[in-house]
C-alpha cells in the first residue's frame, strides 16, 4: 500500500466535504435527483466521503470496491425492478464511481457510466464540485430515461437526500 495515500486518507478531515459541497450545494444536488426520478424509473443515490479509514486502506481498498460497500451499506439495491443507482464521490483519491443494479446494467454499458465519472471527475479536479455533480446527474438521467422512461406509478423507493459519510 503506498503511504502518501495513507497519510492523505488518514490526515483528510471531515469538513472537507463541507467545503466541496455545501449545504446548499447538497439541497440543489437532492432537488436535480427528486427531478430526475420523474423522468425514469432508476432510483439515484448520491454518496461521497473525504478520506478512508486505515484498515481499508491496508488492505488496498480502491475507490470502485468501496463504491460497491457503499452500494450495498446504503441499499440501493432493494427497488422492485432493480434499477438502483449510486453515484460515490471519494474526495481525497478525487475518483467518482457510478455503481448501476442489475437491472440498468441490462441495458447500460459500463464504458458508459465509466466516461460519466471522468467528466465529473474533470469538473471536481477544476474545483467545480457541485457543476459536475449536477452535469453528472443530468447524464445519467439521459441515460435512464431513454432506457427506462417512467411509466405508470412511479414510487421514490429511496431517499434522493445525498449522504456524506
Amino acid at each position: 500500500m503506498e503511504a502518501k495515500r495513507i497519510l492523505k486518507h488518514l490526515f483528510a478531515p471531515e469538513w472537507v466535504v463541507n467545503r466541496a459541497l455545501p449545504r446548499g450545494a447538497l439541497k440543489r444536488i437532492e432537488a436535480a435527483i427528486k427531478a430526475s426520478e420523474t423522468l425514469h424509473q432508476g432510483e439515484l443515490r448520491f454518496a461521497m466521503e473525504a478520506g478512508l479509514d486505515l484498515m481499508p486502506l491496508l488492505k488496498g481498498l480502491t475507490p470502485r470496491q468501496r463504491a460497491v460497500d457503499v452500494f450495498s451499506q446504503l441499499r440501493v439495491w432493494d427497488t422492485e425492478h432493480n434499477s438502483g443507482v449510486l453515484i460515490y464521490v471519494q474526495l481525497v483519491d478525487r475518483r467518482i464511481e457510478i455503481v448501476a443494479d442489475r437491472g440498468i446494467n441490462a441495458k447500460v454499458e459500463q464504458g458508459q457510466w465509466e466516461a460519466i465519472c471522468r467528466r465529473m471527475e474533470e469538473a471536481f479536479r477544476a474545483r467545480r464540485f457541485e457543476k459536475g455533480a449536477l452535469e453528472g446527474i443530468r447524464e445519467i438521467t439521459g441515460l435512464l430515461a431513454r432506457h427506462f422512461p417512467a411509466q405508470g406509478v412511479n414510487p421514490d423507493e429511496l431517499p434522493d437526500k445525498p449522504v456524506v459519510l
